[in-house]
């Protein structure tokens, strides 16, 4: 389906001033244009809105058949015919041509030139000839690395861009023949070539291939032709069997109609077969062929129209490149584009196809004409169509394709893009008289009128009346000359903003009547803007802000129609906001919030957006205003929805009365659950209601309130700005009940709530410790850690954590801030991590009578580990070294100094790593030997 709607995407015109009737004309580059004419070619010079000037003209060999422009290497080649003979000869350097009679250079492809006529090259035009074994029907430029592809019967022929560097400072372009393509039984009536790619078609016939360059296949091109594809299928061979054995003027055999994509392709019957032909194989590019789309169709012979009718034409491949890809060595930035996406497109009379080919081949879209199509040109925004009688701007899809290949975060809730599936539209159908051919370039439709004076009544019918009449005869105004007029047209189209501008603002008509049509008009309006984003080398200066601008605002109005329309898309309202850079705030500031009563009802959209916003503590705080319209909003839309959204950073201006209120009324309704009773529990702390706190705090049981904690982690933590906040309810449990703390941030963790470095930088900013100093609870924490029995991985770490706090605080005699939460016994009976204590430890307690409750309790924790664990992983660590060698070795020794003092002789050596160097501990073993002869 074609929308069609009365839009200005053709901005001003201008008539070019040739001097002769067009046969063949072409853009060139960002400010010509070309057009041959008899045996001439001329330039113009076209820069933005003034005046088409000429600029050059230079004669050719003769008559010319095709003509085309190459970018990259900035020449310009042509198929020319002289007494019934072709040439394919390239104009290099034209921008040198000052007059139609200044010298000019003609020379072979390939020739060597010598160092003393440098300069002459340098100031004037060249033209090389390139001579072929058969005549050129159709030439090709690769956009990006400037290569020309030439088609003849049955075959293709690839002529590489070089350059004959004549010294440091001057090089001239050539080209090289590299290879040959044969494809039988295909005569190409146009091709299209890029980067590897190559599009064939013939009258019914389309072909895609891609040159691969992967060396590893190189065995499958050689000097001499060899197949690289599978042949016919045998019924197809039999069918063509059939078909030269009934050749006569009495039968007409037409094969059915077919399209294979990808892989199947291979099972079109077409052969391609390669042949090298550069002077050595290091400059083979090119080694086989990968087949990506064939399709064939068959003539309608029932309605017995002219042969014309039923051709293909406007064969084209459209790159879209990398943004930002360009580097900045290289002589031609349009040699280093790099390819991101690529479209093929050709038509048929009253039909067009648009198709996707580099990662995966489909078809995008479908074009239907309301008029018989003359010929077509597709743009990454538009494809431009002409009528005899119309010229007429399609849509397209391309920019939806490329931005999913660039992007991977497209169509997740990060970023969005209207689907490529969207059907395209018609934004204008202008009316031109006597339309023959159309090119673009840059921001210009190039078109070429000629009224036909045999068709051109006496006086103007409508199309019904010219039907209606059909039998009798109409009078037609012969000039007294049999020649018809002509004119060469360039039609600038107008700036992507204003265009989109205009698109907005037709929009609006639609809001309040067809919502898909309003998002219709928006996504097109939305594409427009991304096309031109990705056309960057096209920008001038200035124009990317402005784009950029525009493409927010059309994030925001996309995200507007699928917040508050009735859409099954409603969940697109999220990345399309994120996208258009609005505040949660400046979103809420636009919506109807006339009805305050509960029957207002609100769009899935709206909903979907803010819950997610709220759960993604964004940095934002919204008003006590906007706070309670939100609650007000959840409450009527998703009431289970409210205790999460109370839990957000960005509620916290809500005043707590209100929250309370509405809480309230979940549980009146029949709703309840153990979020619902902390999030009264926390709101009644926050007014400061501790009766009614600790009334919800012991309706539940510890473990479904841990269970809670872990559904909404929020209660107790709130994070903003990358930095973690503890939360106030948080902060009373720390007083109140630590255990439940602990235990629900270790359930927070072990959910992957919460990671391990997260968890301990809590408790640090829990209880206003700085990075340095380790709070108790925090002890408490990787206690409980271990008797949770967490992965071998984290248990290492967490050994090491324990042992070297507990040796810190034996040393320094530094008490705990807080009770521990656990006794050495209770982590010997709950954990198997803490083994019983030898009885070296309580001979060491008790001659201790100045030793208080925590140093024997840390002593007795410490021995259950340390010796086990801890010294190993010491060791192990001094060896890795690192930035705290020092402090690990310092730490070693003070600690054997100490064990050396207090121990045995035998308990000293058990406890010595079994991979430890002896001369390290040799004197600490001596130490202690001597202190057993000294007693």
């Amino acid at each position: 389906m074609v929308h069609l709607y009365n839009l200005h995407p053709f901005g001003s015109q201008q008539v070019v001033p040739c001097k002769q009737e067009p046969e063949q004309f072409c853009g060139g580059g960002r400010d010509a244009l070309f057009v041959a004419a008899g045996c001439k070619v001329e330039a113009f010079a076209v820069s933005g809105q003034e005046l088409c000037q000429p600029r050059c003209a230079f004669s050719t060999l003769g008559r010319v058949l095709r003509l085309a422009y190459s970018e990259a290497g900035d020449y310009l080649v042509a198929i020319e015919e002289k007494n019934k003979a072709t040439f394919l000869r390239a104009y290099v350097n034209w921008r040198s041509k000052r007059t139609e009679n200044s010298r000019v250079c003609i020379r072979m492809i390939g020739h060597n030139v010598e160092a003393p006529f440098s300069e002459t090259f340098r100031d004037q035009m060249s033209i090389i000839e390139m001579p072929l074994s058969e005549a050129p029907l159709c030439i090709s430029c690769c956009p990006v690395k400037g290569d020309l592809l030439v088609g003849c019967t049955n075959k293709l022929v690839l002529f590489s861009l070089t350059y004959q560097i004549i010294n440091e400072e001057f090089s001239i372009l050539d080209f090289e023949r590299s290879l040959i393509i044969h494809i039988d039984n295909i005569t190409p009536t146009e091709i299209s070539f890029c980067t590897g790619y190559v599009a064939v078609m013939s009258d019914l016939e389309v072909l895609v291939l891609k040159l691969e360059s992967d060396p590893k296949n190189r065995g499958s091109v050689n000097h001499h032709p060899h197949k690289t594809n599978s042949p016919m299928k045998p019924a197809e061979e039999g069918i063509s069997n059939e078909t030269s054995h009934l050749e006569s003027d009495d039968f007409v055999m037409c094969q059915k109609p077919m399209e294979l994509l990808g892989e199947k392709s291979k099972q079109s019957g077409v052969s391609v077969t390669l042949e090298s032909t550069g002077l050595t194989d290091e400059k083979i590019k090119y080694f086989h062929v990968q087949h990506l789309l064939y399709r064939r169709f068959a003539p309608d012979i029932s309605s017995y129209v002219l042969p014309d009718d039923i051709k293909l034409h406007s064969l084209q491949l459209l790159p879209i490149y990398h943004t930002g890809s360009l580097s900045s060595n290289g002589k031609n930035s349009s040699q280093e584009k790099e390819l991101l996406s690529l479209f093929c497109f050709y038509s048929l009379p009253h039909v067009g196809y648009l198709y996707m080919v580099v990662k995966s081949v489909e078809l995008m879209s479908i074009y239907q004409y309301p008029e018989k199509c003359q010929q077509a040109v597709l743009t990454p925004q538009f494809l431009h169509v002409i009528t005899s009688n119309n010229l007429q701007c399609f849509t397209v899809r391309c920019s939806a394709a490329a931005a999913r290949e660039e992007d991977p975060y497209v169509d997740t809730t990060l970023k969005a893009c209207p689907p490529v599936s969207m059907d395209v539209c018609a934004l204008r159908i202008q009316l031109f008289i006597g339309l023959k051919a159309i090119c673009h370039f840059k921001n210009h439709i190039i078109l070429l009128s000629k009224a036909d004076p045999e068709a051109i009544p006496e006086r103007r019918e409508s199309p019904k009346r010219l039907l209606s009449r059909r039998d009798t005869s109409v009078k037609l105004q012969t000039p007294p000359v049999a020649e018809a007029g002509w004119n060469l047209y360039i039609v600038n189209t107008v700036p992507p903003v204003q265009l989109y501008k205009e698109m907005v603002d037709y929009s609006n008509s639609y809001k309040t009547v067809k919502t898909q049509s309003c998002i219709h008009l928006l996504s097109e309006a939305h594409l427009l803007v991304r096309a031109a984003l990705m056309d960057a080398h096209q920008l001038e200066p200035g124009e990317k802000a402005e784009l950029l601008e525009a493409f927010k605002e059309s994030c925001g109005h996309l995200g507007d129609c699928y917040s508050r329309l009735d859409t099954q898309h409603a969940h697109l309202a999220l990345p399309y906001y994120k996208m258009s850079g609005l505040s949660m705030a400046e979103v809420l500031a636009q919506v109807d919030w006339a009805a305050e009563d509960g029957s207002q009802k609100y769009e899935r959209g709206l909903i979907f957006y803010i819950n997610h916003s709220l759960h993604e503590n964004l940095d934002e705080d919204l008003s006590e205003e906007l706070a309670a319209k939100v609650v007000q909003m959840f409450h009527v839309a998703e009431p289970k929805q409210l205790p999460y959204i109370l839990c957000s950073p960005s509620m916290k201006n809500i005043n707590p009365l209100t929250a309370m209120n509405y809480l309230r009324k979940l549980d009146t309704s029949g709703f309840s659950s153990i979020l619902v009773t902390l999030a009264k529990a926390a709101m009644a702390l926050k007014i400061g209601d501790l009766e009614t706190h600790r009334k919800e705090m012991k309706s539940h049981s510890e473990m479904k309130l841990v269970c809670g904690f872990i559904l909404e982690p929020r209660l107790l933590i709130q994070q903003q700005k990358g930095q973690i906040f503890p939360t106030e309810l948080a902060v009373h449990l720390k007083e109140t009940q630590p255990g439940l703390l602990v235990a629900s941030i270790l359930g927070l963790q072990k959910n992957n709530k919460m990671g391990i470095e997260e968890a301990d930088s809590f408790f640090k900013v829990l209880c206003g410790k700085d990075e340095d100093m380790i709070p108790q609870l925090l002890v408490d924490f990787w206690e409980a850690q271990l008797v949770a029995c967490l992965p071998d991985v984290v248990l290492q770490e967490l050994f090491f954590k324990l042992t070297s706090h507990y040796i810190w605080r034996l040393s320094k005699g530094q008490p705990p801030d807080s009770t521990p939460l656990r006794t050495s016994e209770d982590l010997i009976n709950a954990c198997s991590h803490y083994g019983l204590i030898y009885p070296w430890v309580n001979i060491l307690i008790s001659y201790d009578s100045s030793a208080d409750k925590n140093y024997t309790e840390d002593l007795s924790k410490l021995q259950t580990l340390w010796w086990k664990k801890l010294l190993p992983e010491l060791c192990q660590r001094i060896k890795c070294g690192g930035e705290k060698y020092q402090l690990y070795l310092s730490s070693l020794k003070e600690t054997l100094s100490v064990v050396a003092v207090e121990l045995e002789l035998r308990d000293f050596l058990n406890v010595l790593p079994e991979d430890g160097t002896a001369a390290f501990f040799l004197p600490y073993l001596l130490y202690c030997c001597r202190k057993k002869s000294l007693t």
